[in-house]
């Protein structure tokens, strides 16, 4: 097999793993955040979850782009 299918395979499963591991810690964030309204650590806890969101958006946008790149490749 080719080495960017190879690549191709491995970001989108280790990017899932990933997300998915780190998943639970942001729901608990959420739900702290939900709970207490005024706290002032919030701020520090919105931040992260707003950081995670754009890295799954990057790893989604990435993996597509790897994916149309790889079938470009293959049967262009």
């Amino acid at each position: 097999m080719d080495l960017l299918l190879w690549i191709t395979i491995g970001f989108i499963i280790i990017g899932f793993v990933v997300l998915t591991s780190i998943k639970k810690g942001m729901e608990s964030k959420v739900a702290f955040i939900k709970a207490n309204m005024e706290d002032e650590e919030n701020s520090s806890k919105a931040k992260s979850i707003i950081w995670w969101m754009w890295s799954t958006a990057a790893w989604g946008i990435v993996s597509i782009f790897l994916v149309v790149w790889c079938f470009h490749n293959h049967f262009g």
